[in-house]
């Protein structure tokens, strides 16, 4: 119960206005929610406001890990406390490669503690291959010159090597095809089985078909209006959102 990412009553603005409106979830170590809604209800602000971005204000309500608060926490800290964002359109790095850029965050994210080089490497190895990707992509600027498949997959790596306890998601289906979508969902699902807990932002159900699941919020205007199953999916799937207008 602790270890819950817990979001009460969140109310978001950017600039004067209001974007979301008393958002309240709670996902557990292990399960997924999925968050579908039509374009401008506030998915990808959700996203942004739990990461900390400087320009989404949180006006009331709160975020924690457990008894933790990182509602008040730059982004740097909500990192070290757990939470990873997979960014819809992944920025580019140019001249610094993903693997220095992950020997870098991953030490950051220790303090104190010294990094285990050789596991660590180990550890990007054993993961690109469970993502098709081969040892040369480790030494590749970070998303530079990628494509769609490639920076969803890098994103993926990052939020595995990076230890992450809760991942928020911005549409990762974005750009990939149906090989790459089975792969990097083959990966989520191994994380999840270990204590992943996931917030799933999705236009469609096809990712759904993937990774189950265990809860679906219907987020339309700001405000999560139904919550249910897989079935909620499947319904929004077959006849759209005009029934939450």
């Amino acid at each position: 119960m602790e270890n819950n990412l817990n979001i009460t009553g969140l109310v978001v603005n950017i600039e004067s206005k209001k974007i979301l409106n008393g958002i309240s979830l709670t996902v557990k170590p292990g399960e997924v929610h999925a968050i579908m809604g039509p374009n401008g209800s506030g998915k990808s602000t959700l996203a942004y406001a739990l990461a900390g971005h400087p320009s989404y204000k949180i006006k009331a309500g709160g975020i924690k890990i457990g008894n933790k608060l990182l509602s008040t926490l730059c982004p740097c800290e909500r990192s070290r406390s757990g939470l990873f964002l997979g960014f819809q359109n992944p920025i580019s790095i140019p001249g610094v490669s993903l693997g220095n850029f992950l020997r870098t965050a991953k030490s950051a994210r220790l303090r104190k503690k010294k990094l285990d080089l050789l596991a660590f490497q180990e550890e990007l190895e054993n993961t690109s291959d469970a993502l098709r990707l081969n040892k040369a992509f480790l030494e590749r600027p970070v998303n530079d010159g990628l494509s769609g498949g490639e920076r969803k997959k890098s994103e993926t790596l990052q939020l595995v090597s990076l230890g992450a306890k809760f991942a928020i998601l911005d549409e990762l289906d974005t750009g990939l095809d149906v090989d790459a979508l089975k792969i990097i969902s083959k990966v989520l699902k191994d994380e999840v089985e270990k204590g992943l807990g996931v917030i799933l932002i999705t236009h469609y159900c096809r990712i759904l078909d993937y990774i189950k699941p265990d809860k679906v919020h219907i987020l339309v205007k700001g405000k999560i209006v139904e919550s249910g199953g897989f079935e909620l999916a499947q319904r929004i799937e077959k006849d759209g959102y005009s029934n939450f207008d």
